[in-house]
């Protein structure tokens, strides 16, 4: 098993609820896969680098997860066309 940590920018514009789903439906996507997540970071509301989607702000998200190396590709394609994540990177973290 490798560690990896998914990194998630998403929408300010929405409600803390709905936030809140999209953080748990990728961490769902990590389990569907095979992995086990061990930590969630929220460092809340930040500003943007550069505007994405006419919006200059959004809440950042550090999801630490243990896989086999086909779970991030798979998470990755599920989190890339889902609704109110404005960008997001799945790295590996070294041991």
């Amino acid at each position: 098993m490798n560690k990896y940590e998914l990194a998630l920018v998403v929408s300010a514009k929405i409600e803390d609820e709905e936030r809140a789903a999209v953080v748990e439906k990728a961490k769902g996507y990590v389990a569907r896969y095979g992995g086990n997540v061990t930590e969630v970071e929220e460092w809340g509301k930040k500003r943007l680098a550069y505007e994405i989607q006419k919006m200059r702000e959004g809440f950042y998200y550090f999801i630490q997860f243990e896989a086999d190396a086909t779970c991030p590709a798979e998470v990755e394609r599920h989190v890339r066309i889902m609704d109110n994540v404005l960008r997001y990177l799945v790295v590996k973290k070294e041991a």
